[in-house]
């Protein structure tokens, strides 16, 4: 289903909480040898709205009329929003042991076993703040071959 938000994405105060420059997320862990790449699942969704604020989602369907009780697509805000709560649960991580762009976050070291101690930190952050990953999308790489997370001995495609 798709919500067509226009009409209240015209009257709603914009948020310019700005995305980061793919290009310098790039630049700073590019000096890392071994990396682990996450991905959230459905990560909108995970961001719950205030009870207030539910009913500026309202739409209505065959079914009936609904409201969200989570962030959809569609709305301004959600991109900024989404990144600041991201940014606001790893901000002691990021540019130290990880980068985080919307719902990719990639997890480096200088070895594997040190880009394992980070992955366990910030796996233990998500349990933390319920944050959910999307098991089916992530894989260890170093800057010599790629290796899938599915069978360590093949190149990821």
């Amino acid at each position: 289903m798709c919500i067509d938000y226009r009409k209240l994405n015209v009257v709603t105060r914009k948020d310019h909480f700005p995305l980061p420059f793919i290009d310098q997320v790039l630049e700073r862990v590019s000096g890392h040898p071994f990396y682990c790449f996450l991905d959230g699942y459905s990560g909108y969704f995970q961001i719950e709205i205030d009870v207030e604020d539910q009913e500026k989602t309202t739409f209505t369907c065959p079914f009936g009329t609904y409201a969200y009780r989570r962030m959809p697509f569609g709305l301004c805000n959600a991109p900024a929003t989404f990144q600041r709560c991201m940014l606001s649960i790893f901000s002691d991580m990021v540019e130290r042991i990880m980068e985080v762009f919307m719902d990719d976050i990639t997890i480096y070291g200088g070895t594997f076993e040190e880009c394992l101690v980070n992955l366990e930190a910030v796996l233990k952050r998500c349990i933390e703040k319920d944050l959910v990953l999307n098991w089916e999308k992530w894989w260890f790489s170093n800057f010599l071959r790629r290796t899938s997370s599915r069978d360590l001995g093949c190149p990821r495609p």
